[in-house]
């Protein structure tokens, strides 16, 4: 059958052999992975070498390629994934983490031609950084090595501008035209996935019944899988395809059906480079899922989103290969524009501790490589944190001799530091780290799951939970093969071996009844409750769901102190500390010893800093608040009237704590700040200059005409006095604080308040009369003059019987 890349494969020889780079663009169907490697033999000059994401492409591929030239995988065209390698003459298909291992063997690639970047749309953080690489080492050391970019749904531009302007040859057309079909209306909210989904790939195999051809179905993972095809009671094959399958079941998955109608439910693995015979229809359920990295707790969880539009329309795609086609898309026509037109880079949102370290290999920091998306700075300083944590980077962010022995491994450098540590004892729990948890339902305790891959049946007598067979099979071919990779085993238990690769994650158990540890890198995680760890009091967390606010420990190993100390003795800190307890509302002085935020040992301070114990109180009062007696109201409330003497607001006063640590030495406990005076604390911040001023501008007192002292309240918009009316009498003027007339409350003999004037000569000349029509009755033995300005102030009252 011709295919659409035919058309344009004499231009695309053309401009790599005049310019040594292109962008090829070619739309899902074309024929891009398997012809154009074949069409580049003639002209290439040594091997050439093609990039797939995925393992179950680079083999398909590789085999489909050597079937086109009548041969056996393994003459001209060979293959190399991890684990397995057919070389070939002339072309290989590798994984992206060869080509990168290749590069950091020998930069200038000897013996190859061409390099092929396939289905780059992908964005995988390998791909991006073997093209880095690979175009380093072209400018600088191999000008004569041809470079093709291949894609069906990437934005060519701006990867043609990364590579010094290379054309862009576009292949346009399907093989055959795809129908599209949306539902009538969006999914209402609160709708499940797996019921809907299951739904529409019912209601497509009966639609199509008589067109008949395999319905391929997208979905965003292996759970979602399992139970969507629980749920379809149609008359067809129900076949699973998705990465961590055998290898075996997935070859089956892209065989020509037997007779009954097939229904291939299908992960992203199905979105490029694999030809599953017979697709006529296809049912996307709108979803892809991811994963996400947060820096900040250095934790990854998997995160189910909305594809992009270059998603859906390379599953469109996967409808017309051989015939025309119907893609069914799970959500309204009127959807389609909020989604993004891309799927992030892997770059943007990954853990980049394998990049930092390769770039740290490569002798670079990664800012003059030719990244399409640069690494974000703050996750390649996350992932370079950890790394010198690994001793894989000394204190200048070099590669030490230990970084280039993790660097040499197919591991994360986390398990790649524990192995080379720790040693082949370690070589399962390695494995088991890198994959998927073989058992189903099972507590978080990591011992089950090596006991499952050792002995399998002596597993089976002894425990209840399910394995899956599938993911227990590659653990056991990766241990075998690491083991030949590790040194000498070094006899560390299994909780010491995990804490070597997650010196962040070892874990400490807090006060309480449910199982929760604060994590030595400072996040909070939680065993489910009766987990046979729960009583535990350390652990490493291997396995969390990456929840902001408190993970959920799925897979972790207890430890004991004295292991902890053996391995990390020059990481632990002896520190003081002295601080206030919200718990116990005192100040407390300790000596501990802390593996970052893992308590180990915490003893009373037999000597603490005064001024340590001064701050901790004021942490005390910005906790309980400032307690306020009468008198130090009354000045914060004179000191408020004076700009220049600064703001005394609650807020503002516990902002700088300088002004009362010399008040708080001795001070504990709530009840010592409940008794403290802050009048003098006041006094002494607002200095003897300020004092001097506050006394003229806001005096604390009102003299009375007989020389008595009235405390003045200034908490009110006018200062103001309280006093009885007998002790104005023969004052003529008003007082005046500050410039404002007092507000003087006059009191009756029995301490009632009977007037209020902020003008005393125009109460003696008016209101007076009628409070003295009105008192004098009532208390007949207290003076009441008819001219108050000419009578005696007093306090007393008249003697009886006069």
């Amino acid at each position: 059958m011709t295919l659409p890349i035919e058309s344009v494969l004499p231009e695309l020889t053309a401009a790599l052999v005049a310019q040594g780079r292109a962008v090829l663009m070619a739309p899902p169907g074309a024929g891009k992975t398997t012809r154009v490697p074949l069409a580049l033999l003639p002209v290439i000059k040594g091997r050439i070498v093609m990039l797939e994401p995925r393992r179950l492409a680079a083999r398909a591929s590789a085999e489909r390629m050597a079937e086109t030239l009548g041969e056996a995988v393994g003459e001209t065209v060979g293959y190399r994934i991890r684990g397995e390698a057919v070389p070939g003459r002339r072309i290989e298909v590798v994984t992206e983490g060869i080509l990168t291992r290749m590069l950091q063997s020998d930069p200038e690639l000897p013996g190859i031609g061409c390099v092929i970047f396939d289905e780059f749309h992908e964005r995988s953080l390998n791909a991006d950084l073997g093209l880095a690489l690979t175009w380093e080492s072209r400018a600088a050391l191999r000008p004569d090595l041809v470079v093709l970019v291949m894609s069906a749904t990437l934005d060519a531009e701006p990867v043609a501008a990364l590579l010094d302007a290379a054309p862009v040859i576009r292949s346009e057309g399907r093989a055959f035209p795809v129908e599209t079909r949306w539902l009538d209306r969006p999914l209402p909210a609160g709708a499940r996935l797996i019921p809907e989904a299951a739904r529409l790939v019912r209601e497509a195999e009966a639609a199509t019944r008589e067109t008949g051809g395999t319905i391929l179905t997208f979905l965003p993972g292996e759970g979602e899988i399992r139970r969507v095809a629980a749920m379809i009671d149609v008359d067809a094959e129900i076949v699973p395809l998705f990465g961590a399958m055998d290898f075996k079941a997935q070859r089956a998955a892209m065989q020509p059906a037997r007779g009954r109608r097939r229904i291939v439910l299908a992960t992203s693995i199905a979105e490029t480079s694999l030809t599953i015979p017979d697709v006529k229809v296809v049912v996307d359920a709108g979803r892809a899922r991811r994963a996400r990295f947060d820096p900040g707790s250095g934790m990854s969880r998997l995160v189910t989103e909305r594809v992009s539009r270059a998603e859906a329309e390379q599953r469109r795609g996967r409808a017309g290969r051989v015939a025309p086609g119907i893609c069914y898309r799970m959500w309204a026509k009127a959807e389609e524009g909020a989604l993004p037109a891309f799927a992030p880079p892997e770059i943007a949102v990954a853990d980049l501790a394998g990049l930092a370290l390769e770039l740290a290999n490569w002798g670079s920091d990664g800012s003059e490589l030719a990244f399409l998306t640069p690494p974000p700075e703050s996750a390649l300083c996350e992932a370079r944190s950890l790394l010198r944590d690994l001793g894989a980077l000394d204190r200048d962010e070099r590669i030490t001799p230990h970084g280039r022995a993790l660097a040499g491994l197919p591991l994360h450098p986390r398990l790649a530091h524990m192995l080379v540590v720790a040693g082949r004892d370690a070589a399962e729990l390695a494995a088991l780290m890198g994959e998927r948890d073989p058992l189903t339902g099972a507590p978080a305790d990591i011992t089950p799951r090596l006991r499952a891959i050792r002995d399998l049946k002596g597993y089976e007598a002894r425990h209840p939970w399910p394995v899956n067979a599938g993911a227990l099979h590659r653990i056991r071919d990766e241990a075998k093969r690491l083991r030949r990779m590790a040194p000498e085993g070094k006899g560390l238990s299994v909780g010491a071996a995990a804490a070597l690769a997650y010196p962040d994650r070892i874990g400490a158990r807090r006060r309480g009844d449910q199982p929760r540890y604060v994590l030595s890198g400072g996040k909070g995680a939680i065993l489910r409750d009766g987990d046979p760890l729960a009583n535990a009091r350390f652990i490493v967390a291997t396995d969390l769901d990456g929840d902001a606010r408190e993970a959920c420990i799925r897979m972790a190993s207890a430890i004991d102190e004295t292991e902890i100390r053996s391995l990390f003795g020059d990481m632990i800190e002896t520190v003081e500390v002295v601080e206030w307890s919200r718990r116990d509302n005192r100040v407390i002085a300790r000596c501990q010893e802390r593996l970052g935020s893992v308590l180990l040992s915490d003893r009373a301070l037999d000597d603490p800093d005064p001024e340590a114990m001064a701050r901790a109180a004021f942490d005390g009062l910005r906790a309980l608040g400032l307690y306020w007696t009468a008198g130090a109201a009354r000045l914060r409330a004179r000191i408020a009237l004076i700009a220049e003497l600064g703001p005394v607001d609650d807020e503002s006063l516990l902002a700088d704590p300088e002004w009362l640590l010399p008040y708080l030495l001795g001070v504990r406990t709530a009840a010592d700040l409940r008794g403290l005076d802050l009048s003098e604390a006041l006094k002494a911040k607002i200095g003897w200059s300020g004092q001097q001023r506050l006394d003229q501008a806001a005096p604390a007192h009102f003299v009375t005409p007989l020389g008595r002292k009235v405390p003045i309240d200034y908490d009110h918009e006018t200062p103001s006095i309280e006093l009885k009316l007998q002790e104005l009498f023969g004052l003529a003027r008003h007082p005046v604080v500050g410039g404002r007339a007092l507000r003087i409350s006059m009191l009756s003999p029995g301490g009632k308040p009977i007037a209020v004037t902020t003008d005393l000569p125009g109460f003696w000349t008016g209101g007076y009369a009628e409070v003295r029509k009105d008192m004098r009755g009532r208390y007949p033995r207290h003076p009441w003059p008819e001219n108050p300005l000419e009578a005696d102030p007093t306090t007393r009252a008249k003697p009886r019987g006069t």
